[in-house]
């Protein structure tokens, strides 16, 4: 295939997430094969404002298939729109719009396209570069799964068979001791990991951001089990899961981040309300970045690597602001700006759902 690019970049913006090498690997390697050079840009787009940025040969991607993080770094809190760079006279932290910077150099380094591999975060930090005429292509990463426009992100498979795994270890301990166990998952606003990680381990309960529940709900349901002689329960929470009657619990905001809010403390809150309303023992267990971290599932090793050399195939054929997805089971690829800003939620009626609720599984509400 022809192309005009004979020179791309290639950043990892947002959260760490199992498959990023993964991807770096195949994007690089597809790139060298077609003669392409490959410039890493370090630490998302804070490389590209700080101008740190570094050739990527075939060594240097060399047997990264199955490491977790990435190897050039990332940055959640590097938005070149809205960049920290200083304090004003009241101590307030002075932001500025780097993207001239960012701009000038891309062009400095002669960079025909950019390989832009993140979640919606990442992919709202690109909109400001591709209305600038600048030549890009999204690759899905997040362990949450709620990236607009794709059906699968890569990490959400790794992250869900960790969950599952704890889960399944909270299980036995549980049961020993004839407690309620809440188990907080992340997935911030989407509840994709809680509702498959509650499936695939048998929680009794699953709560989720999109399904608000009732706490009594919840209470009631352990205490029914407890009398039909279940001893012990269940109960995979996503992080971003709330009552009815009151707002998500917000484990504290970092002004500094473009997304400030950071969740948690529903299953500490949760498994106090349990333990008051019913009398029985409850924990909790947070299971917070562990998911996010170690080595990818073959899965996950398997889709990174499809998206990359997709990635590098719109690139090719000069198809270029476009993300790369999967959808109905197979490869395909959506426009970029569409993903900005937006999140994929768990619709109420989904197939999952439906058999969980089959199976009595309850979701509080």
């Amino acid at each position: 295939m022809a192309s005009s690019v004979r020179r791309i970049g290639v950043l990892t913006g947002g959260g760490d997430c199992p498959g990023l090498n993964a991807v770096i690997r195949a994007a690089t390697k597809h790139a060298l094969f077609h003669g392409m050079e490959v410039l890493g840009i370090e630490d998302g787009f804070l490389g590209l404002i700080e101008n740190r940025v570094r050739p990527l040969g075939y060594e240097d991607v060399s047997n990264i298939l199955t490491l977790g993080g990435t190897i050039l770094g990332s940055s959640n809190k590097a938005d070149p729109k809205k960049y920290p760079t200083g304090v004003d006279a009241k101590g307030q932290t002075v932001y500025s719009d780097m993207s001239e910077t960012c701009l000038r150099h891309i062009e400095e380094h002669g960079i025909d396209a950019l390989v832009v591999i993140g979640g919606d975060g990442t992919m709202t930090c690109a909109a400001p570069f591709i209305e600038r005429g600048v030549r890009c292509v999204g690759v899905p990463k997040t362990i949450d799964n709620d990236l607009w426009g794709t059906d699968l992100t890569f990490g959400h498979l790794t992250a869900v068979e960790v969950a599952t795994a704890a889960l399944d270890r909270v299980h036995t301990t549980a049961a020993s001791h004839h407690r309620a166990m809440v188990v907080e998952v992340m997935g911030r606003n989407a509840g994709w990991i809680a509702l498959s990680a509650g499936i695939a381990s048998g929680s009794d309960a699953i709560l989720l951001p999109e399904i608000p529940f009732g706490t009594e709900n919840v209470c009631e349901f352990v205490r029914a089990r407890s009398t039909r002689g279940k001893r012990f329960s269940i109960i995979c929470c996503a992080e971003g899961a709330h009552p009815r009657d009151r707002d998500k619990i917000v484990e504290r905001v970092d002004p500094s981040s473009p997304d400030p809010i950071r969740l948690g403390g529903v299953a500490k809150w949760l498994a106090g309300e349990i333990e008051r309303c019913t009398g029985i023992e409850s924990r909790y267990v947070v299971l917070g970045h562990v998911q996010r971290g170690g080595t990818p599932t073959a899965a996950d090793r398997v889709l990174s690597t499809l998206f990359g050399d997709a990635a590098m195939r719109l690139i090719l054929e000069e198809k270029f602001n476009r993300l790369v997805a999967w959808r109905g089971g197979s490869l395909t690829d959506a426009p970029m700006l569409e993903s900005a800003g937006r999140q994929r939620v768990v619709p109420h009626d989904h197939a999952m759902i439906q058999a969980a609720r089959c199976i009595y599984t309850c979701f509080g509400d």
